[in-house]
């Protein structure tokens, strides 16, 4: 059988693949299995922000593994503790502590249970747009409705949904039995939106008024994908939880839940765990990776790479928006995003959808370059207007 086919037999079929086989990457291009190289703007989901297989990554791994590829958490380990510190010190200025575990969901389950832990109350708000994971936790606070429909025995009588920058009514909503606000301080999959800094700044002084805690989703947005470390920084707004693991670890497994000071001891001993969570592996990658990040000056180049992004697509009259910030963009069309996508593919460009029809999302590793940029740019033209020739 070939790759695909076997895949296709021995997997639980819960993805759509592209009919791509990947079997190489190298900084923001992938290659198949008959050599193709496609420019990857997607990087696998968000995810490799130093680039593919970036050489320190590699190494730090294989430097690890030849030392000690796992124990558990129950001892003191000395590439857990330096990731720990690196993290802790380069996320917000009133964090005080980290706890890894294996995913963005597992993240946000676990920030959903400290903050009912801390705060000894049941209900979540949550955003219409929000996405924060499949797992039934995580799922409860999931906006799309169609979600949660499909598996109603989620926790979801526990949440009330509002639209992302509708502060009045989330206002309304707050109560004394409110544990949390949970949103991505900017939306992915449920089309790139952003609300407005009085909005962040309301909602932070909302959640200190009412001791609720305030969880910030960014599981996408955080380690520079955004043009600043984390996605709070542009309107100078903290969560007391913030979550994140897709750009984290260059592709290696991890996710974390960042806590301040005020929130950092509300799990006691034996109360949450993950047997894997800050596996030597997991640390030496997630080391490895920040420290890419800041000696190639990474948030700084997201920043200028999303100038270059609106520029380039300002001159293109099919192309009515670009939103979001750094390198997690929205690109509004006047036509529907699928057709644009498949023919961006078909030039070996590989883009991401999301919840709105019209809309395809850049998601590239933090590497892209103005050239690449460039290559995109006269590949979506292209690709525009034969979407108008066949319209």
């Amino acid at each position: 059988m070939s790759i695909r086919e076997t895949e296709d037999k021995y997997l639980v079929p819960t993805y759509t693949k592209l009919p791509l086989t990947v079997v190489k990457g190298e900084d923001v291009w992938v290659y198949d299995d008959e050599g193709n190289k496609y420019l990857d703007l997607y990087a696998g989901h968000a995810v490799c922000n130093i680039g593919h297989s970036h050489p320190k990554l590699a190494k730090a791994i294989a430097e690890q593994a030849k030392k000690l590829i796992f124990y558990s958490n129950a001892v003191y380990n000395d590439t857990r503790a330096e990731a720990a510190e690196l993290v802790v010190k380069n996320a917000y200025p009133h964090s005080a502590a980290v706890f890894f575990c294996n995913s963005g969901t597992e993240a946000n389950e676990t920030a959903l249970k400290i903050a009912r832990r801390a705060t000894g109350r049941p209900r979540v708000i949550a955003m219409e747009t929000g996405f924060h994971g499949r797992t039934v936790g995580a799922l409860s606070v999931t906006g799309r409705q169609k979600l949660r429909d499909d598996f109603p025995e989620n926790l979801g009588q526990f949440t009330d949904f509002v639209p992302l920058g509708d502060f009045e009514t989330l206002e309304a909503l707050m109560g004394p039995d409110v544990a949390a606000i949970i949103l991505e301080p900017i939306t992915s999959v449920g089309g790139v939106r952003v609300a407005s800094r009085k909005y962040y700044d309301s909602l932070r002084e909302l959640c200190f008024g009412n001791g609720t805690a305030l969880i910030f989703d960014e599981v996408q947005t955080g380690f520079g994908r955004t043009g600043k470390m984390f996605a709070g920084i542009h309107w100078n707004v903290e969560p007391d939880i913030a979550t994140t693991a897709k750009g984290a670890a260059g592709g290696f497994p991890v996710g974390m839940v960042i806590l301040n000071e005020a929130i950092a001891s509300a799990p006691a001993p034996g109360e949450h765990g993950c047997t894997f969570g800050g596996g030597p592996l997991a640390m030496a990658a997630v080391k490895a990776n920040l420290e890419v990040i800041l000696e190639q000056k990474l948030v700084e180049n997201a920043a200028a790479m999303e100038v270059v992004v609106r520029d380039a697509l300002g001159a293109i009259p099919e192309v009515l928006a670009v939103t979001g910030k750094g390198l997690l963009l929205g690109i509004e069309l006047e036509c529907p995003a699928k057709g644009v996508i498949n023919a961006l593919f078909d030039q070996k460009i590989i883009v991401g959808g999301c919840d709105r029809p019209n809309m395809i999302r850049l998601l590239p590793p933090l590497t892209v370059k103005e050239a690449h940029i460039k290559q995109f740019a006269g590949a979506l033209a292209e690709a525009l207007v034969q979407a108008k020739q066949t319209a």
